[in-house]
């Protein structure tokens, strides 16, 4: 498949000369002390007055040769176990938002662990998502087990891969030994690792965090899965251009994954983004304007420069309903990341910029996610699908309805909505009229009243419950 870019080959060059200007001269904030002694120790240049770490281009160069073309995530199952950018496009959920829109009541409230394991198992179910990103908090986490009471009810309900992060060492201490006790074992679950942990290091501009840092170094140094999201925003974080907010937001990348190399070479990683524009107007975050999907194409474009994996949160919404605004815009942005060439989608479920889950939205995001595979399926170039006999049999003025070619290939050649109504109007209206919002919603509630295959076996949850004391139910399904 050939991307649509915006920068030519030597401006994505000038780019990455304009990105390793911003690391030598002006160079990062790095707070956590460890990540300073290491980026000393291979050569960086350290202001110990400000702790500004400065990179020569050198290092930068030299840093980069170990960078590696691909990233696996892996599922509780093998079978949904995936490779970018081999398996592009990724589906990803988008993720952490504090609030959901009740499916009973329809109005937003804090999100629990329930509700986590409620949308566990639906992304479970629904063919269009390949990894669940934990989408919510859980608001009745007990004290001490906030990242358990998330990352339990995820990979207790999904047997695709469960992507998360963490805010601090211990409770990323916590969530590996819960994956220890799901793999049965320490060197079961070095094999096999079936968390795969996401942060994000860097503050915008060219800060790295303390504690978030130090999770990302134990993570390259035990060789766990891991990658990080730079989230510069042109007009607050960034400047007020989409190149340069793509210039400090490479320089960012840069940073992070220069580190990861140093830590341990040969760390898999991936070029992941979400970077926006800010509405100056009221300095409101807006990623679902338009300019997100543009950044992400350009993102990807020098991902493929760095030749690694690409993607992040695309397909956003700023809408507070599954109106037209939530389908414009989660629509415009992941069409034009993948046409871009981005291989990862964090876009599934959330309203209010990231704020809100919505169970009907995640529906209807599924149901983009099937369409834009489509798209990379591509017209399936061949001499047998250019179909010259079929058209010859057939003839001037026949009919294509009853051709066994036609049968064959009527469940496979176009996407199947089920939310997308295809009614005539009358047969629409004896249905009652149903938006795309209401049917998103009965199909949820459709998967939520059934038993849910996924869950562990009761010897696993006794393990784990008998571990960690007063942990979260964990249970999913709709009880009408």
């Amino acid at each position: 498949m050939r991307f649509a870019a915006f920068l030519s080959q030597n401006e994505v060059e000038q780019v990455h000369e304009a990105s390793l200007e911003i690391l030598k001269h002006v160079g990062v904030l790095v707070r956590n002390p460890n990540a300073r002694d290491i980026f000393a120790k291979h050569g960086c240049e350290i202001n110990s007055e400000n702790n500004v770490v400065k990179f020569s281009h050198r290092v930068v160069n030299t840093y980069r040769q170990a960078f590696v073309p691909t990233f696996s995530f892996k599922g509780r199952d093998p079978k949904f176990d995936l490779t970018i950018p081999n398996d592009r496009p990724v589906i990803v959920t988008a993720s952490s938002a504090p609030n959901v829109i009740d499916p009973e009541s329809g109005e937003e409230r804090r999100a629990t662990s329930a509700d986590i394991a409620n949308i566990a198992f639906l992304v479970n179910e629904l063919s269009g998502y390949d990894v669940f990103s934990i989408s919510t908090l859980a608001d009745d986490a007990p004290q001490g087990q906030f990242s358990l009471a998330r990352f339990y009810p995820g990979l207790k309900n999904c047997l695709k891969p469960v992507r998360s992060n963490t805010p601090n060492m211990e409770e990323l201490l916590q969530v590996l030994e819960l994956g220890t006790l799901i793999a049965g074992s320490e060197d079961a679950y070095r094999e096999r690792p079936l968390i795969n942990h996401h942060c994000c290091p860097v503050v915008s501009p060219l800060t790295m965090d303390k504690e978030i840092t130090a999770e990302l170094i134990y993570l390259c140094e035990e060789r766990l899965p891991v990658y990080c999201t730079i989230a510069p925003n042109a007009g607050m974080t960034a400047p007020m251009s989409l190149l340069g907010t793509l210039a400090i937001g490479n320089a960012e990348f840069l940073a992070l994954s220069v580190l990861m190399q140093m830590v341990h070479s040969g760390t898999p990683l991936i070029y992941a983004v979400l970077s926006t524009a800010a509405d100056m107007r009221t300095g409101s975050y807006a990623p679902g304007g338009i300019e997100t999907g543009m950044l992400q194409m350009a993102h990807s474009q020098m991902a493929r420069f760095y030749n690694v994996p690409s993607g992040g949160y695309v397909g956003l919404t700023s809408a507070h309903l599954n109106d037209a605004q939530s389908g414009y815009e989660t629509g415009m942005s992941a069409a034009a990341a993948l046409l871009g060439g981005a291989d990862m989608f964090n876009m599934g479920g959330l309203l209010s910029s990231l704020l809100t889950f919505d169970f009907a939205k995640a529906v209807i995001d599924n149901e983009i996610a099937l369409m834009l595979k489509r798209i990379h399926r591509g017209l399936e170039f061949s001499v047998e699908n250019l179909s010259l006999g079929l058209i010859a049999d057939v003839g001037p003025g026949g009919s294509y309805m009853e051709e066994a070619d036609t049968f064959e290939r009527m469940r496979t050649t176009a996407v199947l909505p089920q939310i997308a109504t295809r009614d005539m109007r009358g047969t629409w209206e004896e249905k009652g009229k149903p938006d795309a919002h209401t049917r998103a919603l009965a199909e949820a509630k459709r998967i939520l009243i059934h038993d849910n295959p996924a869950v562990f076996s009761s010897d696993v949850d006794a393990k784990i419950r008998q571990r960690f004391k007063n942990l979260v139910e964990g249970k999913a399904g709709w009880h009408v």
